[in-house]
Order: structure tokens, then sequence, then C-alpha cells
């Protein structure tokens, strides 16, 4: 393939979690490196290729290409990649930034695993696992050289093939616990529909999705085993300048108003619970505003032009976000807040623009609708996919009246747009956890060809997250322990005590954005809680204050929770459970305060801390190419 090809790696396993090493390990600071020296006089180079690259985002034309070696000292042996310096041609790296993702000197006596990908089309690349259960970055072999690359590891190294995974090398012999906890907790899984028939757990499908209870049903096993491959941040630098960077004036407070008005965070362990550095009543009533009515019709129509253009998109968004939307102008709203309608449109041209997207929805659809029995016999595919999504929509949003009842027509709505989307976007295909991000636009939309077309559009945000190897979650969950440590270090010092430092607990939170979270209040109707989850999406979607604004909601709530969590001493699989229970206890309004306090707070720090491209922001345009200079850093 040729390298200068632009090419989506959208579809790549790996990619998110080569966008979320940006400062992951900075040049000099990386712990194992600091702790294994190598002699220059002493070592010798026993491998080495040029030009194996990393990738930032998710584009194959965002790439920082550079030389990886294999270091042999006395008996140990070293990787390190170094990239190449010189002026790259997109302008958000600089060759500081290209040195975040240096790898000094890592000693295979810190290595866990070697997880090799051949794929058949497209580029060949390796993850390294260390000991910790982090990773580095994946590393593309443009140029070949993965082979030779195993095979001088195996003449220095003990390394043997995993029994579950041929493409895994061990290089520590190792029992995982983590993998313990899940397999006795039977937790349901929830893989795409790409790896859905070569998987060793296929023959339990359907016993694991019909056995466990409906709140279990989203989380994986085989998506939380990957987590082992969410990486960290810069360790001692980056956390060193967050804490010299915290607000002096918020100083440390004490928990004591904290538990008066949550008393169900009251720890029930005598030990002392650290306190948190930024207690929320205090900073929500500095920075994070009230809460506004929504948005009105009378009050929408000042946002346009005679020709229904939004005059200010900007300020659209900032009133959305602290009030959200009237359900009654949500229809009209939510495609301009989704990018689906420009906002500088106007009415003629929007319905223009329905007329043609209808058709060309049509055109999809009838792709595989005029699919005959035979041809489906011949496309295993198609029947796998199609068969995971009729199972899921007959569970998804039952309750909810839009969706109850037998033979209801608005379930097989879901389904065909489901269908239609796995062939718009053949790579990705169908996940689980997809029909509950198109749920909600199709009761808003009441439309088949607009809710298709609406949800392309949310996809392009959180597609990432649904890629075969859940690179996006390992992306987010990665800059949300960092941001964990920014804002909250006790809390952060907890986690990584108890071995939860890649806060995959979170992990429902992120892939359904805090879909069936929403506390219900005094009205217990489903119709007010399905409400709540609208108002909340609205908001998020705005990207106000930032476009990661739902990862500083997680971190609202954990907060909220701190005390249960330190307090008890919750281990992963205690923590797991505890943070699957909280399902319908979320206040929003409250929550989406704290969150904005915390953002505030956080400031550039905060930005600095979410490498470039990790979801939900939009994909970039950029057709630039790195340039290969052969002068290594």
């Amino acid at each position: 393939m040729d390298e200068t090809e632009i090419h989506d790696l959208a579809d790549d396993a790996d990619y998110a979690a080569a966008s979320q090493q940006g400062s992951s390990i900075m040049s000099g600071n990386d712990t194992s490196n600091q702790n294994n020296p190598i002699d220059p006089e002493n070592a010798e180079t026993v491998y080495m290729k040029d030009h194996v690259t990393i990738h930032p985002s998710q584009y194959a034309t965002v790439r920082i290409s550079g030389r990886l070696k294999l270091i042999k000292q006395d008996s140990l042996l070293f990787m390190s990649w170094m990239p190449y310096t010189g002026q790259t041609s997109n302008a958000r790296l600089s060759d500081r930034d290209k040195n975040l993702y240096t790898i000094r000197a890592v000693s295979f006596a810190d290595i866990r695993s070697i997880r090799r990908h051949t794929p058949a089309i497209g580029w060949q690349y390796v993850i390294v696992v260390l000991s910790s259960g982090l990773a580095y970055p994946p590393l593309y072999f443009y140029n070949g050289g993965l082979r030779e690359f195993i095979a001088t590891i195996k003449q220095h190294v003990f390394i043997a093939r995993s029994a579950e995974d041929a493409n895994v090398f061990l290089v520590n012999n190792f029992q995982d616990p983590l993998q313990r906890i899940l397999s006795s907790m039977e937790l349901p899984r929830a893989l795409s529909s790409s790896s859905f028939t070569d998987s060793p757990f296929s023959d339990n499908q359907e016993r694991l999705e019909d056995g466990g209870s409906r709140h279990k049903r989203d989380i994986s096993i085989q998506v939380l085993e990957k987590f082992s491959l969410v990486t960290r941040f810069a360790r001692e630098t980056t956390s060193q300048l967050f804490r010299e960077n915290l607000f002096d004036d918020i100083g440390t407070n004490e928990n004591k108003k904290n538990n008066q008005e949550r008393p169900h965070e009251i720890a029930s362990n005598e030990a002392p619970i650290p306190s948190d550095p930024f207690e929320l009543d205090k900073t929500s009533l500095v920075w994070g505003k009230p809460r506004q009515p929504p948005l009105g019709h009378e009050e929408w129509a000042t946002f346009l032009d005679s020709e229904g253009r939004v005059e200010d998109l900007n300020a659209l968004k900032k009133r959305i976000f602290y009030g959200g939307v009237e359900h009654s102008i949500r229809k009209e709203i939510w495609p301009i807040l989704l990018g689906y309608y420009a906002y500088d449109s106007t009415y003629i041209e929007r319905q223009h623009f329905m007329a043609v997207k209808k058709s060309e929805y049509e055109i999809i659809r009838n792709q595989w609708q005029s699919i005959s029995p035979e041809q489906a016999k011949r496309f295993s595919k198609f029947r796998d996919r199609k068969s995971l999504i009729e199972k899921d929509v007959v569970r998804t949003d039952r309750s909810h009246p839009f969706y109850e009842g037998d033979e209801n027509p608005n379930v097989d709505l879901l389904h065909n747009i489901l269908v239609t989307y796995s062939f718009y976007n053949f790579d990705l295909g169908y996940c689980q956890g997809m029909s509950d991000l198109l749920s909600p636009i199709l009761f808003i939309m009441e439309d088949e060809s607009e809710s298709f077309w609406c949800f392309v559009s949310l996809m392009e945000r959180l597609g990432p997250n649904f890629n075969r190897d859940q690179n996006g979650m390992h992306s987010q969950l990665f800059a949300l322990s960092k941001l964990v440590e920014l804002l909250d270090s006790p809390l952060h010092s907890y986690f990584k005590q108890k071995d939860c430092l890649n806060c995959f607990f979170c992990f429902r939170w992120i892939l359904i954005q805090f879909k069936r979270q929403a506390k219900t209040f005094s009205y217990n109707t489903k119709e007010f809680e399905y409400d709540k989850l609208l108002r909340l999406w609205e908001v998020l979607w705005t990207h106000y204050p930032s476009e990661h604004l739902h990862l500083y909601m997680c971190i609202a709530i954990l907060k909220r929770n701190r005390a249960k969590i330190m307090g008890e001493k919750m281990g992963f699989d205690t923590l797991l459970q505890y943070i699957n229970e909280l399902s319908g206890q979320i206040e929003v309004d409250g929550v989406l305060r704290e969150a904005e306090a915390l953002c505030v707070c956080a400031g550039e720090n905060g930005v600095a801390a979410i490498p470039p491209g990790t979801p939900p922001s939009l994909p970039v345009e950029d057709e630039s190419i790195y340039q290969h200079d052969d002068e290594v850093l």
C-alpha cells in the first residue's frame, strides 16, 4: 500500500489507543526508562527498523514516523522508538509534541505481552503491553519488518503464544486478576459484529444475553479485557505541573458539608478519608451557573434571521447548554446541533436537503432489502449483523410508550435504520449499544430518513467507541484517568492503589452517554425520565464549555460518591458493581453544574490532558502527510 495514500483508520482496531498517547510517555519521565538506563558502550543493537509509525489521531494522514530498535545489554533486552525530527505538515504537532510519544529503552522485564495485528488489508502493527496492564501506542510497520521484530525478540527473551489468542505473545507468565474477577461475575459481552462469528464465546451469546440482568447486558468481557491496553499519561512531570497550577484560592476543604447534604456518601469505615481538593459545593457556587428553563419556541425564533439561518451559533449552544430545549422544537434543533443541517442554511435549503437525503437513504436501504434468501445464505456478515440487530431492537426502550407493545411499527423503523447504517458504514457495521443511541433520535424526529441521517452525524462523533477493539473507549478512559489525577489527586492515588487507574468502571456511562442513569426525581413517569436523558444529550452536543464535558460529568459523579468508595475500600470488582447500581440515581442538573465547575477549574491543564482526536470530537479534514526525515531526535 502506498504510504502516502489518504486512508481513514476509523475501522482500525487501535487508532484511538494511539491518539490517547499524546502525552502518555514523555521524554525522560517514564518510570521504566529511569529504572533501566543503557550504557552505550556495553549495548548492542540487535534490531533496527526505520519508518515505524504512530498515529496520534484516527487518520492515516496524521502520523509520526520514527526508528524502532531492540537493544541488548548484558542479559537484558530493551526496546526504544524515537520520532524523526524535522518540520511536519501538521501545524498542530511540533517536534516537542512528537517527543511526547518517545519510548526510551523500556526493558522486556517490564513488558507483559505483545499483540500482533496482521490484517489482510491495511498495515501491520503491534501493541506492547506493560506488566502494569498499561500500553504504548500501536506501532505501524509501513515497510514490513514485523516478522523480524518478533523473531529477534524470540532470540533474546522467552515468549510464548497465548492459548486464547495466537496473535498475543506473552513475555511474563501471569494470570490476569481482572479476567478472574470478570469471569466470576459472568458479565455478558457486547461484541462488534465484525468479531461476532470469530469469538470463542459466540456459542454462549444467546444464553448470556437472555440470562443476565438488563443493566449488565452492555458490558463486555471481551471489551473490558482489552482495557488492559489503556495507557497512562506523563507521570511525574505532568502531575507536578498540575499540582503547581491547582487554584490555590480554593485550597483543601473538609467533607463535612458534603456528608451532611449527601448522607448516602458517609463511609462506614472509621479510617480517615483524604479531603477533596475541589469541594464541589464551593466550586459550583463560583463557576457552575444555575440551570435555566428550556429554550422555547419564541426565544428560538430570536436566534434566526428572516430566512431561517442561525445568526449566532455559539450563543445558541450556550443557551441550550444552560437549559436544554423544549420538546416541541427538538425536531427542528437537533439536526442543527448534530451538524446534519448547516446552521447557516435557510428554511428552503433545509427542505431541499431533506428531500435529497431521503432519496439517498432509500437507495441504501434498498441495497439490503433487495438481498434474496439465496444471497443471504452466502453473506454471513449480513446475516450475523441483521440477527444481532433483531435481538437488540426488541429489547431497546420497550417500556417507553413510543416503543412498547407487540408489533410496534417504531421497533421496525429502529431495525431498518440500524441495518441500513450497517450498509452505509460497512467497515464499522453494527455493535450493541448503537440501538440505545438511535432510539431517542427516532423518538424525536419521528421520520425514518431524518433519524438515520441524524444518527449518522452522531456516529461521526461516537463511532470510534464501537470499533472492534473499543479504541475510542481506550482514549476516553485514558483521558478520564488523567483528569481524575488533575482534579482529585487523593482519589487518583486510591484508584492507583486499587489497580483501577484504567477507569473502565465508567465504561457504560461513556459508551451510551449516561443513558438509563438519569434520576426521575418526584415524577415517577417514563416520559419524565426520558426527557431528562434528552435534555442531557442536547446539552452534551453543544460542546460547551468543552466537547468532552461527559468526562467531567464522570468525575463529578465519582466525587459525589468518593467518600463511600474510599471509605469502604472498594476494589475493582466491588467498584464496578457499585457504579452499575447507580443506574437511575444520577441527578442530571446538579451533576451538569458540577461538571461545568470542574471543567473551568481544570482550564488549559484539562485541555492538555485530553489527546487530540479523543471522541466525541468531530473528524478533522486534513489531507496533509508527515514528511519523513532521516534525522533521529
